[in-house]
């Protein structure tokens, strides 16, 4: 096991912060989404199984993008690793359900626009020089 990286510059800190918060929203927003898919589950024209889906995967990617920031704050280079690609994976995908016609509501693609620019602050911070730098070097 590689020993915990020093993140307690301040800009490390901050950066990381940063991202805590933005996964938190990620978090708290698909939770509010499955629980409203739940509440308008009898409504076909509203929720679908695409829906059904789709809410169920992004509160399980949402779960794991929050702890692997939390990883990550804490000098992990494995949770730093693992944000990365989650981050970037979850991005494409939203930005993939955003244009597909047809399959997803509308309330949903707005929704995941949410989620994507929550998700575009964290890949853009936890791919920046400087976090980039901390965690390879």
């Amino acid at each position: 096991m590689t020993p915990p990286v020093n993140v307690e510059h301040p800009r490390s800190t901050a950066a990381l912060r940063s991202v805590q918060l933005l996964t938190g929203g990620y978090l708290a927003i698909s939770v509010l989404t499955l629980v409203a898919i739940v509440a308008l589950r009898h409504h076909a024209t509203v929720v679908n199984d695409a829906v059904w889906v789709r809410g169920t995967i992004v509160v399980a990617s949402a779960l794991l993008t929050v702890l692997f920031a939390r990883s990550a704050a804490r000098g992990s280079r494995r949770g730093y690793l693992r944000l990365r690609i989650v981050s970037a994976v979850m991005l494409v995908a939203i930005v993939v359900i955003i244009a597909l016609p047809g399959t997803f509501p509308l309330w949903m693609k707005g929704e995941q626009a949410v989620c994507g620019l929550l998700l575009l602050g964290v890949t853009l911070q936890v791919n920046s020089k400087h976090l980039r730098s901390v965690f390879t070097g």
